[in-house]
């Protein structure tokens, strides 16, 4: 107990040291802690939100989504589509300058062009580059992008696809999308991670990796809001403090501007059991939250394995739809979440999105129905059924308990094991997971980004089909849902492979979560948005 209070108080002191410092007068810095840390600033690698609301600040692409996960111009002032959905034209600002740096003549930042993005394109889909991304260009023309990208002149961009995708614009809008200078790149190598030459609304100042990192104001920024130039802040300070009790006590201080989601050591100080911000901090925090495009699941490796399905028993979806329908989802979310969330009595696909389907209700709590699955399935009250082991992290471990109490009034015996978040992430990617807690947040604003998980040719590793799920009907209707632009139709699609995967039940799903922001009262202009991506460059901070 003694070196835990230690340890706390070390990180407590080290984050102080890093917000105590006065800022210089007149100038406006915000400030937040990164406790999982930052690894990398090279939007090529933004695979993590960590690494991705850093480097939004830093870079910019060709689109990006509004508040609303609406496609708006970036550095693409116009862009149009083939009838065929196959060729997408854009059309460059003039204005857009990569950040000043040494990379450059006389250090001064050049103007971005099209051949910056068809060099960052093609550095994306390099397999020797080895981006996370590259799967954003699996379905462009040419092999590894060969024939995709093209530049006919400073200002216009082209890239062809292979077969039609309508999500391809939502693609567009992420981070590893971000365009950067080939100078840059050559110049800086492996090293690039830590110097980023963008085009974004703040400049690379410093970092003191797992200390602080620091961005500025890009005075050259071409965005404005009514006429006033972006950004409004001097500055963003990062701490990085992976205790997150001491990084509340700075936020409740003043010492931090910002506090993202809920954890369990301070959830009840903050918030009521409605999910109400609590009477005391009423004055001087607001409470920013809306639905989340993050869905929270368990998931079952549900292909043909022996060493796993044998041993677990879960080969037979019976077993999977009983687990489903053996816990109260409801009680969930009211005692252990503070009522932050919905209870997932829908599909995978989660609330916000337009294909979501609120009136069917696939698994809600009938633990009757479920005795009567274990039973048709040899396994009578639990009789003969062999221990289920659940893999987690330790953030989740509260949820995994209540669910094993509740399935374990039915007869199943639930083992929990919990492993470091990396390891699980590695385990699951190699399929050697039998069942696993997970979550799924948007990469782009489209129900096809939840539905891939279960098409079969993204069984992992190569994709994301952690389950090995595997329908001859859910396969024919993904593909020719990607063949339809008609949205209307799309979701229909949609919504009959939803049918078939949740009757099937490789996942169960437990809630859609819900963005939380608590902010300092003298904090304007943040906002929020559905895929929680933190966007500073309309930010105030009042004296």
């Amino acid at each position: 107990m003694k070196k835990i209070t230690l340890i706390i108080l070390a990180n407590f002191l080290v984050l102080a040291s890093c917000t105590h410092r006065r800022e210089e007068p007149g100038k406006t810095v915000f400030r937040y802690n990164e406790a999982a840390g930052i690894t990398t600033l090279d939007p090529a690698f933004a695979r993590d939100q960590t690494i991705i609301w850093a480097v939004n600040q830093l870079f910019s692409g060709l689109v990006q989504l509004n508040g609303r996960m609406e496609i708006r111009p970036c550095i693409a002032k116009t862009w149009e589509v083939s009838g065929s959905g196959l060729v997408y034209t854009f059309h460059l600002r003039n204005d857009v300058f990569f950040h000043d740096n040494a990379v450059f003549p006389a250090g001064r930042g050049r103007r971005a062009t099209a051949g910056d993005f068809v060099f960052s394109f093609q550095r994306i889909a390099d397999p020797a580059v080895a981006s996370p991304g590259a799967w954003i260009f699996n379905n462009v023309a040419g092999e590894n992008g060969g024939k995709a990208f093209e530049a006919p002149d400073d200002s216009t961009v082209v890239i062809r696809l292979a077969s039609p995708y309508p999500p391809f614009l939502s693609l567009l809008s992420m981070q590893y999308c971000s365009v950067v200078s080939k100078e840059s790149v050559v110049f800086y190598g492996a090293d690039f991670r830590r110097n980023p030459v963008g085009t974004g609304p703040f400049m690379f100042k410093m970092w003191q990796e797992g200390v602080k990192l620091v961005f500025v104001k890009n005075n050259r920024y071409f965005e404005k809001e009514h006429g006033e130039s972006l950004p409004f802040l001097d500055a963003v300070s990062i701490s990085f403090v992976p205790d997150k009790q001491s990084s509340f006590l700075e936020f409740i201080k003043g010492n931090l501007d910002f506090l993202s989601g809920i954890d369990p050591t301070y959830k009840d100080e903050l918030l009521t059991r409605n999910g109400k911000l609590q009477a005391k901090y009423a004055a001087r925090i607001r409470l920013i939250t809306q639905p989340y495009l993050n869905t929270e699941y368990l998931g079952f490796m549900v292909d043909n394995k022996d060493h796993l399905n044998n041993k677990f028993n879960i080969s037979d979806r019976r077993i999977r739809q009983a687990v489903s329908l053996a816990f109260d989802r409801k009680k969930m979310i009211t005692y252990l979440r503070n009522n932050i969330g919905t209870p997932g009595f829908q599909g995978i696909t989660p609330r916000g999105l337009p294909s979501f389907d609120s009136a069917t209700v696939f698994y809600d709590y009938n633990p009757e129905k479920a005795r009567q699955l274990l039973a048709s399935a040899g396994f009578p009250e639990g009789r003969g059924l062999p221990p289920l082991v659940l893999t987690s992290t330790p953030d989740y471990l509260d949820i995994c308990k209540y669910i094993q109490h509740q399935v374990a009034m039915i007869g199943i015996n639930l083992e929990i094991e919990v492993s470091p978040p990396a390891a699980v992430k590695e385990m699951k990617a190699e399929a050697k997971l039998p069942f696993f807690r997970a979550s799924w947040i948007a990469d782009y604003p489209d129900a096809e980004n939840y539905l891939s998980m279960f098409y079969s040719k993204n069984f992992c590793p190569r994709g994301p089909n952690y389950t090995h799920f595997s329908n001859s009907g859910f396969d024919a209707l993904y593909e020719k849902s990607m063949l339809t632009v008609d949205d209307s139709l799309r979701f229909l699609y949609y919504r009959r492979m939803e049918k078939i995967m949740m009757e099937e039940a490789p996942v169960v799903v437990l809630y859609y979560d819900q963005v939380l922001r608590f902010v300092q009262d003298n904090i304007t202009g943040l906002g929020s948005n559905p895929m929680n991506l933190l966007d500073l460059k309309r930010v105030k901070k009042l004296p």
